[in-house]
This record gives structure tokens, sequence and C-alpha cells, in this order.
């Protein structure tokens, strides 16, 4: 048989055991109203702590895109540098000992070496001239009359090109449509 008092305060163990209980629930069971209060503020401190979290996150994110823009604008400005220095010699260039010829066949040679720097950056010349019309890369200025049905919609001339950058559209070709109107058009 065991013995029901504490050999070291001499109380006995039932008593001790309900004491320690008491105090146990009125920690557990506080004023429900300061624990209420203290969830509360603990709530407010993580939220404001998450909101600066984000805060700083939304800052970095928008920095860290503003920085990949430069440095795209940079790669396709240093990929054009060689065709800007031949501009420059163009520009500097005495009238009186070149003659136009050269002029033209030097400055077709710059926009060949412009396109081509351009073309490994994503960009790309539209000029649709004798395909079908296409709202997205095309701006209709003008149509004019098709001789056929299988004529209509498609691009009769191309007024000005338009270009795209990876699959965007920069500008759009500005161009003249043809256009059937059920039957041939009158010629005199």
């Amino acid at each position: 048989m065991t013995d029901s008092t504490d050999s070291l305060s001499g109380e006995p163990l039932d008593a001790r055991s309900d004491a320690q209980t008491d105090d146990a629930t009125a920690i557990d069971h506080g004023d429900p109203v300061d624990a209420a209060q203290r969830e509360i503020q603990e709530l407010k401190d993580r939220h404001l702590r998450l909101a600066a979290e984000y805060d700083n996150f939304r800052r970095r994110a928008a920095k860290e895109r503003q920085e990949a823009g430069w440095r795209a604008q940079g790669e396709l400005v240093r990929g054009t540098l060689d065709a800007i220095d031949d501009i420059t010699r163009f520009a500097h260039v005495d009238p009186a000992t070149v003659d136009a010829k050269t002029v033209v066949e030097g400055v077709q040679l710059v926009e060949r070496k412009l396109f081509k720097s351009l073309a490994g950056h994503g960009f790309e010349t539209i000029d649709p001239t004798g395909n079908v019309f296409d709202p997205n890369q095309h701006e209709a200025v003008s149509t004019m009359p098709a001789l056929t049905a299988e004529e209509d919609g498609l691009v009769a001339v191309t007024f000005q090109v338009g270009y795209i950058i990876n699959g965007h559209v920069l500008r759009p070709a500005r161009v003249v449509v043809k256009q059937w109107s059920g039957s041939a058009p009158l010629v005199s």
C-alpha cells in the first residue's frame, strides 16, 4: 500500500494535486478579455510584419523589373553601335569628294547591318503585300477593288512597313486592302 502523504512537504498528495490543478486552471482560464486582447495584439503585430514584408517585396520586384528593362535596352543599343558608328562617319563625309552612288551604297550597307543586328534581338519587318490582311499586324488606310473574289482581303500595297519585336507589334504596317464587291471593276 502506498502512503498518501508527500515525504518532503508532509501534505496529502490529493490536496497538493488539487491545488496544482486549480493554479493550472487559473492560468488556462485567465480573464477571457485579456486573452482576447493579447491574441488581437499578436495578430496585429503579425499583420504589420507581413504587410511590411509584402511592401519590401513589391518594391524589390519593381526595382528588379526596372533594372531588367534597362539591361535589355542596353543590350539592344549595344547591338546597334557599329551601325551608329557607320552613320556618324557618313555624317562627316565631304560631299565634294564623294559621289551620290557611293553614299547610297554606304547607307544601304548600314541599313542591312542595323536590321541584322536588330533581328538578333527578335526584331522583324512587316511587309504584307500580297498576303491576307491581318488586323493584328496591319492597319488598312484605304481599299481598292479586287478583280476576283479570291483577291478579297489581300493586301494590294504597303504604304509603310510595320515592325514586330519578339511577337509584339511595335507599329502595324499601313496598307491598301483589296475588296471584292461582287463584280469585276469596270476597266476603261
